[in-house]
């Protein structure tokens, strides 16, 4: 049984005790049932409970440290966005990234007491793991744009300005009908407790969910592929789950010839007016046939152009591969997953499932094009692997991010306020751009389906706003961003730390938000390994 070590803090314990004892906000009451609740360990989930119970809860049990000495983790080299002059570079294109995996990962690394590797790290991936209150969009509008500046706590002379968008929902019920392939990697490496086992109730959590009008079928990959189970509706959902439980891991791993047959499936069965998706779950830890990253990559966006989308689900820890799952899913007009525990696995595949199923957006990229007269410098946040060529924002044929259904997205800008050295004065000679505006947003995607892109376009004013104005999502997602980038030892921090971070949680983190006050955990734990080293 997966275990975690690290107790719950004091200051969170009190916050709990406080919010229960005076039981004046919803938070409260929640915080007060979370407290009688019945906890389950992994092993004793059944199926159909997943929405009635909790987790079994971090400080109640203990684990041993995980062994680096054969630790082979891979993890991208991804150099932090500097400082540019709007003057000489006017405009910052980039994708959309949808993915969290980086914040589950560091998460499994933070309750095991390890600092995660500063790799490890995309900011993006930090702050996009959380919900925002961005306006709601109709179905016709897609998604909405939410804009907001204020100031920066890691550097007072600096503004920060937050780009949000937010995907219409879509309830369950209304989902257009599935037709999945579960890629399931069932070699050697996949037998730990929290690979393989975990790996089986996350997909049978995901079919009690499904129903009749979806379809799943499943291919392993080991030394070789094979098919497990052929496509099959979700009528029949208990032979899907017996297929799911007669797997077992052993020999090598040809994720290559895997994935070529898992889209070969989907091809066979594809829905043209339904989610067409391949979920892939593993270690990434390829290691015969197309096992280098390019060819794998290679292959995925050969497929990626059939209507037949991707999600990876990333498990496991000492040979995991996040580079190349990553890249996979970059390429594969897909999303990627880390599940650290049988908690996450509901988050995504239970209660988040329309997002992890549904495209409503693809190919979507943000350019923003500053006023060289207001801001003197700029810099994207994040979002390292995910920079554009100015000139791809309006070619058709450039891949980029996805949007899934309800999903927010979330991009943040530290700016420095002033006139640019050097001024072309683009941004002036658009008789469209008012010369007092701060800068212009433009967005664009295209339809799930669809092969001409749409542009959106707004100005934000130079309107900035002091830190007790802006909104509580504002300061939340800037402590993430901040947390983040002390992990990753930013040079552009300015000595902002932890008690930093915990600061502006505490003005604006309630009990009825239990992943922000989780949140709050990550940044004390990781604050005292830091102390501990």
């Amino acid at each position: 049984m997966k275990t975690r070590r690290i107790a719950v803090s004091t200051f969170i314990l009190s916050l709990v005790l406080l919010a229960a004892c005076e039981g004046q906000t919803q938070g409260g009451d929640a915080a007060y049932e979370d407290m009688n609740a019945t906890y389950v360990t992994d092993e004793e989930y059944t199926e159909g409970e997943a929405d009635d119970v909790m987790f079994e809860s971090p400080e109640m049990i203990e684990e041993e440290p995980i062994s680096t000495e054969f630790n082979t983790e891979e993890y991208a080299y991804l150099p932090e966005n500097d400082f540019l002059s709007p003057g000489a570079n006017p405009l910052s294109t980039f994708s959309i990234d949808v993915d969290n995996a980086s914040y589950t990962n560091t998460r499994r690394y933070l309750e095991d007491g390890m600092l995660p590797p500063v790799d490890a790290i995309r900011t993006e991936e930090f702050v996009n793991y959380f919900d925002y209150n961005y306006p709601t969009p109709t179905k016709d509008e897609t998604f909405s744009v939410y804009t907001e500046v204020g100031e920066c706590p890691w550097n007072a002379d600096n503004k920060l300005v937050h780009i949000g968008m937010k995907g219409y929902t879509v309830p369950i019920e209304e989902l257009p009908p599935s037709n999945l392939v579960f890629l399931i990697d069932i070699s050697g490496s996949m037998s730990d407790q929290n690979k393989l086992p975990l790996l089986k109730k996350s997909y049978k959590m995901m079919v009690d969910r499904l129903n009749e009008k979806d379809r799943v079928a499943i291919v392993t990959y080991a030394g070789d592929d094979r098919v497990a189970l052929e496509s099959t509706s979700c009528k029949y959902k208990e032979k899907i789950k017996e297929a799911i439980d007669n797997l077992e891991s052993g020999g090598s791993t040809n994720g290559a010839g895997g994935i070529e047959r898992a889209y070969e499936i989907a091809g066979k069965n594809f829905l043209p007016e339904g989610n067409n998706r391949v979920i892939l779950a593993t270690d990434g830890d390829f290691n015969v046939g197309k096992s280098s990253d390019g060819e794998t990559t290679r292959l995925i966006e050969e497929k990626r152009d059939d209507g037949v989308f991707l999600t990876i689900l990333g498990f496991g820890m000492g040979n995991y591969k996040d580079s190349k799952m990553e890249s996979m899913a970059d390429h594969g007009n897909g999303n990627y997953f880390y599940i650290d525990d049988i908690r996450e696995s509901n988050r995504v595949l239970v209660n988040n499932l329309a997002g992890t199923l549904l495209t409503i957006a693809k190919d979507v990229k943000i350019q923003v094009e500053f006023n060289p007269e207001m801001v003197k410098e700029y810099r994207l946040i994040g979002y390292e692997n995910r920079v554009m060529n100015n000139e791809d924002f309006a070619d058709d044929k450039k891949d980029a991010g996805e949007l899934g259904a309800g999903h927010t997205v979330t991009a943040i800008y530290e700016i420095v306020p002033g006139k640019a050295d050097k001024t072309d004065l683009k941004f002036q000679k658009n008789k469209s751009k008012n010369s007092s505006d701060l800068l212009w947003v433009k967005l664009r995607y295209k339809k799930p389906n669809g092969t001409k892109s749409k542009l959106i376009e707004m100005p934000l004013a130079n309107e900035s706003r002091s830190w007790n104005e802006t909104s509580e999502d504002f300061k939340f997602s800037t402590a993430v961003t901040g947390f983040s980038l002390i992990l990753r030892k930013s040079k552009y921090i300015n000595g902002f730390d932890y008690d930093d971070v915990l600061t502006i949680c505490r003005e604006v983190v309630s009990m009825d938000r239990m992943d922000r006050v989780e949140f709050m955990q990550l940044v004390e734990n990781a604050k005292m390994i830091q102390e501990a080293s």
